[in-house]
C-alpha cells in the first residue's frame, strides 16, 4: 500500500454529489436513501463513471487496486462504509478504488475503531501508510508498526500467499529494468527510457518499487540490501531518483 494523491473531482459532479447528499440528510432513514440513490440509474450513469475514471487516474500502476496494489481496480469503495455513515456516501473524499476481492469480499462493511473512536483502517488517501506499515522486501511480507497497520494487513489480507510471492518476484525484477532504463537514458534515447520506466511503475505491487526507493535512502539500507550492492547504487543514483521518483 503506497500514498495514494487525491485529484479534484469536476465541479459538476461535485455539485451533484452535494444535492444527493443534502437528500440523504433530509431523509427518514438516511442509511436507506443513501443506498437507493448509490444503486439509482441516473447516479449509476452519470456519478459512478466521473468517479471511476478518477480514481484509475489515480491509482498505482495499471489502475490498481488501492489497498492490494496487485488487482486492476474494479469498484468504487467507500473508505467508511455507507451502513456506517451514510452521509458520506457521496463523498469524494471517501471513495477509492477496488479490487472486488478487497472490497466486497475481504472489506465488505468492516470498519474496525480503536478505542478512542478513530478509524484503524488506512485511508492512503489521507495519509502516508509507511507510518504504520513497513514491506520487508526479501520476504515480501508487510510488518505491523501500529494497531493500524496490524488491522489494516488483517482486514485486506495483505499478507496472502499469491501478494508475498508478486511482490518477491517484482523485487527480483526491478534492479534490471533500472539497469535497462539506465543504459536507454545514458544514449540518449528518451523514448525508449520512457518505456522502461512506465514498466517498472506498472508493474503490479507497484508498492515494492516504492519502498525500495525509499529503504535504499534510509538508516540500515546496507543491511537490507546486503550483497546486492549494486542494487543499492541504482536505487541511490541522484540522476534515477530524479527521473523516476514519483512517490517519496
Amino acid at each position: 500500500m503506497i500514498r495514494i494523491t487525491r485529484a479534484p473531482l469536476p465541479q459538476a459532479a461535485l455539485t451533484s454529489m452535494a444535492g444527493y447528499t443534502g437528500d440523504i440528510g433530509q431523509a427518514t432513514i438516511p442509511g436507506q436513501r443513501a443506498k437507493e440513490l448509490w444503486k439509482h440509474t441516473t447516479v449509476r450513469r452519470h456519478v459512478h463513471p466521473v468517479l471511476k475514471r478518477t480514481l484509475a487516474e489515480m491509482a498505482p500502476g495499471l489502475e490498481r487496486c488501492m489497498y492490494c496494489g496487485d488487482n486492476q481496480g474494479t469498484d468504487i469503495d467507500h473508505f467508511e462504509p455507507v451502513r456506517i455513515n451514510p452521509l458520506r456516501t457521496f463523498d469524494w473524499h471517501n471513495h477509492l478504488l477496488a479490487c472486488s476481492l478487497c472490497n466486497s469480499h475481504l472489506k465488505r462493511d468492516l470498519f474496525p475503531i480503536s478505542c478512542d473512536g478513530t478509524p484503524l483502517l488506512i485511508d492512503p488517501s489521507s495519509e502516508d501508510p509507511a507510518a504504520h506499515l513497513h514491506l520487508s522486501l526479501a520476504a515480501g511480507a508487510y510488518v505491523k508498526l501500529s494497531d493500524r497497520g496490524e488491522a489494516t494487513i488483517k482486514v485486506f489480507g495483505l499478507n496472502r500467499p499469491i501478494l508475498i510471492r508478486g511482490r518477491r518476484r517484482a523485487y527480483l525484477a526491478t534492479p534490471p529494468l533500472l539497469n535497462r532504463w539506465h543504459e536507454a537514458f545514458v544514449k540518449g534515447d528518451l523514448d525508449e527510457a520512457a518505456d522502461w520506466a512506465d514498466t517498472i511503475w506498472e508493474q503490479p505491487t507497484a508498492d515494492v518499487v516504492h519502498a525500495m526507493f525509499h529503504q535504499a535512502v534510509t538508516p540500515g539500507a546496507e543491511d537490507v540490501f546486503a550483497d546486492e550492492s549494486e542494487t543499492l547504487a541504482l536505487l541511490r543514483d541522484p540522476v534515477i531518483r530524479a527521473a523516476l521518483l514519483r512517490t517519496d
